[in-house]
């Protein structure tokens, strides 16, 4: 169940290394620590919201990981291995929570209360992968919505998430689950098994878990919303920003008509118009034997897209999801030295697989003048057939006689495949020894432990060795054989008896020996190493007529370190834009001291009008960053109880994140790369934070410089500073046309937040089993720590009033165009990450947590969670705001409803996922976007369990209403539509 956390904690065993289990048969209100606080505490006592989703739901549902069950809090933005549908990849396979969508690196992860070293890379934020978690001991997952750092340190800006696994586990356990789509793919399946056993007459338990599961990658095709292929383009209909005709038009089946697979042929490298043709004026490209056939390009719509047409499909540009495999191994074990003393230890150890399918090697007309650029041939290229070079020599005489012609497309067979691999693994050891002791009236508590954690991870593709590629291209014929020319010249110093020479024309048409050649085993490997001491001493401080005043101290000493290793092929520069990858290790240390005070101000038995209860909360942390330099943060809280069943509750808090060591210290590398958004392209004039200023900037420049827009063949150069600027394509935006420069910047601080929450908490006693909660959230965040890409320095340049020229200065245009690109096409730009971010979040939570046995029809548990999201906005540069609220990123409503019913051996369940109606972006409009609204999206899963002795049998079926995403955003819903799976545990 997702619930709130007195419901779910009151109906559960006692958690924790502190807590002991509970009877099954009754809900005693009993002192356990509870996330967002050390202080042993009744469970309801929290200030902040807490959800908790308990293993009874992972079972219920299906779910396979823990990141699974994240999704169910409708304020964690959801977790998917998929891409967006962008032409960006499907990402690395790891998931991690991210609360508010305030971003990942903003959510704290703990497992058992404690904190776990980083799964990213050591260029990435402070992350923890969710599928890592082991699911056969994993008791529940509890979220503090809104601050912890105070009591937990850096990274807790969001929120909290803690993975609480069992106390104690006797038994052996044995679960297997399969599932498919009713598309007959996504194959996923697990297999786990879970063992334990108490010893020493009950003093001690020892419990070990091991699971493996696997989903596979899925390709864009393979699902109807995604194939679609669409992106949106310039429209030439547009008159102005009040004609209620959008200024871009929604293309479908989009492809890039410049190159495909087999090979399109060009007289000249621009404008890239000049087609080689037939005397009928067709296209000509390659098939799959190098024999020439006519090419058809489709309707073309500027550059670089068509729809339809032989081009390369724009849906092929990445994988729909990633594959992800997973092996984990935790043991947990604990033995009472005496009764007031416990040694425990956790063993962890996890090893995840991330396949990804990303782009294959593109050598195209776009990319002239760049490593990417077109294959250039001659008539004596030996690989051409007779029928070939005859119908070349027809299109184009000059090729005869010796001229050059220009082949554009993208290899898929250059290298041995085309994935991306993450793999990483995780080691923990924690040893720790807890216990309690009284000292009069006064009852104390206290834990130290020890931990080490590493993570070693690695990613792996194919790539192609830019030297290698030129010999090989380069074949000729010598003694009767095809070779590559430096192996038939004169010149016997340039030999390398190891080429294989390579035969462009056509699809597939690459030996295994020219592949062998030219491929180079690209990527890095890194390591993350944590180790970390935690001291805590918490109790009884004086007895007020209140009640008890409970206190918590807490010291933590954390050392962290990451290194980062490029293979040698990245070290040396041997492919792509040539950037010579540096090595890079890092540390830092930090010595942290927080305390807490719980103070029960008025309690029932003071009679006191309309307070039942009043009690206050307060939290402290000092921090002392071996980088970061010093901090102090704090939570403040209230609870007020005026009526039995009714309870208010408010805080505020001040939070931090501490920069990571990447941020800090990456090294300065300089590589050729896209920008990915220009504001003043025409398809991004009229949008922005403000479009009027942005369009205003733009026109500047391309009044100042009378040859921004102006392609190579001269289009364009008798056209005023307007229409130059309607028609502006820059091509940098998609390709490798930019040289970029980015590193770390040793000068950061930490990013502060500042967090209130306040809200009730109702549970009548008329009603027994009910619990809701309602709570309204506000995040201010400062300093932030943003990453500011080439398109953030653009944006804050042009969307500014007065612009800082520091901004504008950190990227460049070429004056005119280079026989390529248009001029105005971005040149070069910058990557750095400073403390300049702000976002503010406004939004409430809200939970219903209702247990009831009406007669003898059996057990009915409803649960409901949902979040009102009504201000998410944000500034990369402190200046110019985006609001993604009421967007498909953070809808104003999302919410989950999940009734469950039980009477015997049989459970049933029952799930919708809501969606509200929402915009493309916050001001989209039909000026702005074709399909400005999206529709609200509602799934529906079903799922069944039975007992059948030490058997349980279960089955589900996930979005069984096959209900696909809201047309057109491909994450606005489910899109792997309807799913069965099917599963069974044996207890022995």
């Amino acid at each position: 169940m997702v619930s709130t956390a007195a419901a779910a904690l009151f109906a559960a065993p006692a958690f924790a290394q502190d807590a002991a289990p509970a009877a099954e048969d009754a809900a005693p209100v009993t002192d356990i620590v509870v996330t967002g606080s050390r202080i042993r505490r009744d469970a309801s006592d929290e200030t902040a919201p807490l959800n908790v989703v308990d293993s009874q739901t992972i079972a219920d549902r299906g779910y396979i990981s823990a990141s699974e069950a994240l999704n169910q809090l409708t304020s964690n933005s959801p977790m998917l291995n998929q891409a967006d549908g962008s032409g960006e990849g499907s990402g690395s396979g790891q998931q991690f929570p991210n609360l508010f969508g305030l971003g990942a690196g903003r959510t704290l992860t703990l497992l058992n209360g404690r904190r776990m070293v980083t799964s990213s890379s050591g260029l990435g934020d402070a992350q923890v992968d969710a599928n890592i978690i082991p699911l056969g001991l994993l008791e529940r997952v509890e979220v503090v919505q809104g601050g912890g750092a105070a009591v937990y340190g850096s990274d807790a800006i969001a929120g909290v998430v803690n993975y609480v696994l069992k106390e104690s586990f006797e038994g052996l356990e044995l679960d297997g689950q399969n599932g498919i789509s009713s598309r007959g793919d996504y194959h996923t399946y697990s297999l786990r098994g879970t063992a334990g056993k108490n010893f020493a007459d009950g003093r001690g338990n020892v419990a070990i878990d091991l699971n493996y599961a696997q989903s596979p990658t899925l390709m864009f095709a393979a699902r109807p919303l995604s194939a679609l292929g669409r992106l949106t383009v310039s429209n030439p209909d547009d008159t102005g920003p009040s004609d209620g005709i959008p200024s871009v038009k929604e293309l479908l089946d989009a492809h890039f008509w410049e190159f495909n697979a087999n090979g399109i042929l060009f007289n000249s490298p621009a404008p890239f118009t000049r087609f080689l043709t037939q005397s009928n004026g067709t296209p000509l490209q390659f098939d799959s034997s190098g024999n020439l056939v006519p090419y058809d390009p489709g309707t073309q719509v500027g550059i670089p897209f068509s729809s339809g047409g032989q081009g390369f499909a724009y849906r092929d540009l990445a994988g729909l999801r990633t594959g992800v495999q997973r092996f984990t191994g935790n043991l947990i074990a604990h033995y009472d030295l005496t009764d007031a003393i416990t040694l425990r230890t956790e063993l962890l150890y996890a090893h995840t697989e991330g396949t990804e399918i990303p782009q294959g090697q593109s050598r195209t007309i776009l990319n002239y003048g760049t490593y990417a650029g077109p294959v250039i041939f001659t008539i004596d290229n030996p690989y051409l057939t007779d029928q070939a070079k005859a119908t070349l020599s027809a299109a184009r005489p000059a090729f005869a006689a010796g001229a050059p012609l220009f082949l554009s497309k993208y290899f898929n067979d250059l290298t041995p495949d085309n994935l991306q691999r993450y793999k990483t693994d995780t080691y923990r050891a924690l040893l720790g020894v807890d216990g309690e002791f009284s000292a009069g009236s006064r009852n104390f508590y206290w834990s130290v432990s020890g931990s080490y954690a590493r993570v070693d991870g690695s990613q792996r593709r194919w790539e192609v060795d830019n030297v290698k590629y030129a010999n090989a291209i380069d074949a000729v014929l010598s003694g009767g054989q095809i070779v590559c020319g430096i192996n038939a010249d004169a010149d016997a110093a340039n030999d390398d008896a190891s080429c294989a020479p390579i035969n462009p024309f056509g699809n597939g048409n690459v030996s295994k020996a020219a592949q062998k050649y030219v491929s180079v085993r690209a990527g890095l490997d890194y390591r993350n190493e944590q180790t970390d001491f935690l001291a805590t001493l918490g109790g009884d401080v004086v007895h007020l007529p209140g009640g008890t005043v409970k206190f918590s101290l807490a010291y933590e000493h954390r050392d962290e370190q990451v290194s980062y290793t490029p293979l040698a092929a990245n070290r040396q520069g041997l492919f792509g834009g040539g950037t010579l990858e540096v090595a890079q290790s890092a540390g830092y240390n930090t010595d942290e001291l927080s305390g807490e005070l719980l103070i029960p101000l008025i309690d029932s038995a003071m009679n006191v009008p309309i307070v039942r209860m009043l009690e206050a909360s307060a939290a402290g942390r000092l921090v002392d960053n071996s980088i970061a330099g010093k901090e102090q943060v704090w939570d403040l809280g209230l609870r007020w109880q005026p009526v039995d069943g009714v309870t208010l509750r408010v805080s505020r808090s001040r939070n931090f994140r501490a920069p990571t060591l990447a941020m800090l210290f990456a090294p300065t590398t300089t590589s050729l790369g896209s920008v990915g958004y220009d504001p003043c392209d025409a398809d991004r004039i009229n949008s922005g934070s403000n479009p009027s200023v942005r369009y205003a900037n733009c026109l500047a420049a391309f009044t100042a410089n009378a040859n921004y827009g102006v392609e190579a063949d001269g289009t364009n150069a008798g056209l005023s500073p307007a229409e130059r600027l309607a028609r502006f394509q820059d091509p940098a935006e998609n390709f490798e046309r930019a040289t970029i420069t980015s590193g770390g910047n040793a000068n950061l601080r930490n990013e502060i937040s500042d967090t209130f929450t306040y809200g009730i908490v109702l549970q009548p006693r008329f009603i027994p089993g009910l619990t809701i909660s309602a709570d309204r959230i506000e995040i201010d965040l400062k300093d932030g720590l943003s990453a500011f890409t080439t398109e953030d320095f653009t944006a804050a340049c042009y969307d500014n009033t007065n612009p800082d020229p520091a901004v504008c200065n950190a990227f460049s245009r070429i004056a005119s165009s280079d026989g390529v690109s248009p001029g105005g096409t971005i040149l070069a730009g910058t990557t750095t990450t400073f403390n300049a971010g702000v976002v503010k979040y406004r939004g409430e939570v809200y939970a219903i947590d209702y247990t009831f046995e009406p007669g003898r029809i059996g057990a009915f548990h409803l649960g409901v969670n949902a979040t009102h999201n009504t201000l998410l906005t944000s500034s990369v540069t402190g200046e110019n705001y985006i609001r993604t609220d009421n967007t498909y990123e953070k809808p104003t409503w999302e919410g989950r409803f999940n009734l469950d019913w039980t009477k015997g051996p049989v459970r049933l369940s029952y799930q919708a996922y809501y969606l509200d109606k929402t915009r493309a972006a916050y001001d989209a409009t039909i000026e702005t976007n074709p399909n400005p609204l999206l529709d609200s999206n509602l799934t529906h899963s079903i799922s069944a369990q039975v007992e059948a002795g030490r058997i349980t049998f279960r089955a589900g079926i996930d979005n069984f209403t096959d209900e696909a995403p809201s047309y057109p955003q491909i994450a606005y819903g489910d899109i792997l539509g309807r799913r069965f799976w099917i599963g069974a545990k044996l207890k022995m």
